[in-house]
């Protein structure tokens, strides 16, 4: 999952990215009010942690502008004004979730997992489809019962299929779900990848729209 981190302290904003990456995550981070609301409206982000006193643009600002415009990424609050109405107001201009300072990451990890289920209607963390199961939690994928080996990079690209099964991904969709700012993607990076997935799965899991993207369709196994 793409996460962007809107945080202007530096040494928490780095403390944090360093642990939602090592919980899994890929995340971007940007240090201003303006910053945030430029990449949340133009980057394909499966969620948001927003401070409120960020400079040039304060997160509340910022939220008003993304719902103002219909731009629906979950959005978890993360600050330090613990003041009652300043929940009820974060909340009310679409908040998804409000978390005061300081919080343990693992916790915030499990906010982020729980906001993005009920983003997509899914009621627990494992997905299904067909014979293929998947634990984001404990990064574990198994086949007919049978666990199956995969690399980082191939079970984030699984992961982003299986969370938005039915939809056709583009390549350059799927790459803004692996990669955070920083890394050099080769040009055929995906389709490696894909091609590694479905000789460790079956060759009919992910399904190729010609000239699109990559699928992986839904069935009535699917939960």
């Amino acid at each position: 999952m793409r996460i962007l981190l809107a945080e202007d302290d530096l040494l928490l904003g780095d403390g944090l990215r360093a642990g939602l990456r090592q919980l899994g995550f890929q995340v971007d981070w940007v240090r201003d009010g303006v910053a945030a609301e430029r990449e949340l409206a133009v980057g394909d982000y499966t969620a948001a942690v927003l401070d409120l006193g960020l400079p040039f643009k304060d997160g509340i600002d910022v939220l008003r502008a993304l719902r103002s415009r219909k731009i629906a990424t979950p959005v978890l609050i993360l600050t330090a004004r613990d003041a009652v109405p300043d929940r009820i107001r974060g909340l009310d201009l679409g908040a998804d979730d409000y978390v005061v300072k300081p919080v343990d990451l693992h916790e915030l990890g499990a906010r982020l997992r729980s906001l993005v289920r009920r983003s997509i209607g899914q009621l627990q963390d494992i997905l299904r489809s067909g014979p293929v199961m998947l634990d984001p939690l404990a990064r574990q994928v198994t086949l007919d019962g049978e666990t199956v080996q995969l690399s980082t990079r191939e079970f984030d690209l699984l992961h982003a299929l299986m969370r938005n099964a039915g939809r056709v991904m583009s390549r350059e969709q799927l790459e803004q779900q692996l990669y955070s700012w920083g890394y050099e993607v080769e040009s055929n990076a995906i389709e490696v990848h894909i091609h590694h997935l479905r000789r460790k799965l079956r060759a009919d899991v992910i399904q190729t729209v010609r000239g699109v993207g990559y699928t992986l369709l839904r069935s009535p196994e699917l939960a």
